[in-house]
Formats: C-alpha cells, sequence, structure tokens
C-alpha cells in the first residue's frame, strides 16, 4: 500500500447534557466530513466505479476526548460514508463543567471532541 495524503479536515462535536464521548465524537466526525466533498476524485484518479474507489480510499480519523478510554472506535467510524476506516483516539477536547453540576455531581457537564480526519488515496490502485 501506497497510501498518499487527499484531503484534511477538522470538526468539533459537542454533548451538551450526558457526557456522551461517542456521540461527541460522532458529531466532530460527521462536522468534518460535512464541508468537503470529493466529487470528481473517481474519474481523476481513473477508477471504474465507486466500489474502486472505496478500496483504494483510506480515512484516519484522531479524535481528541477527555475520556478516551470511554470511546467505542467502531462506533465513531460508522458516520463515514466510504473508505477503509482506522482510528487513533487521543486525551484532549474539553470538559466544561455547569453551574449545576458543581453543585450536583449527578448532572453532567458540557463535553466537547474534536476530530481530525485525513483522507489518503492508495496510489497502487490508481488506473492511470
Amino acid at each position: 500500500m501506497n497510501y498518499k495524503r487527499y484531503l484534511l479536515e477538522f470538526g468539533t462535536g459537542i454533548d451538551l447534557h450526558g457526557e456522551d464521548v461517542n456521540e461527541a465524537a460522532k458529531r466532530a466526525v460527521r462536522d468534518a466530513i460535512t464541508r468537503v466533498s470529493m466529487i470528481g476524485l473517481r474519474d481523476i484518479l481513473g477508477f471504474r466505479n465507486m466500489k474502486d474507489l472505496d478500496e483504494a480510499l483510506m480515512v484516519d480519523v484522531t479524535i481528541a476526548v477527555p475520556y478516551p478510554e470511554k470511546v467505542t472506535g467502531e462506533e465513531v467510524l460508522k458516520i463515514l460514508p466510504e473508505g477503509k476506516r482506522r482510528i487513533t483516539v487521543v486525551p484532549g477536547g474539553l470538559r466544561f463543567p455547569t453551574p449545576a453540576n458543581e453543585e450536583n455531581k449527578d448532572i453532567h457537564g458540557v463535553l466537547v471532541v474534536n476530530a481530525a480526519i485525513v483522507v489518503m488515496v492508495d496510489m497502487d490502485k490508481v488506473r492511470m
């Protein structure tokens, strides 16, 4: 495999009430991919159909989250529409306590997750 970087995008996901790291991570990935379009990539690289393009793409996701051990990577990666997928989860993001959270530990704060998405193309599969 001879992957070359094609696209880089960032996203942010927020869970306002439940500190659900997976929901916030999915929102961060969705936020990143909704700002980009790979229109024409299939034609430019000489792929005959979407299946060929799907086989040549690798989408590398890095998630920065306050509780990395709670992230279910497979669940987060389901957001991606195409390509092979891999995920790295690192400490980061933000947990912001709300005033109610400071008084009552049963109430959750705001959780912010950041995502970096790198789309790569396997140049060994390009048919030009």
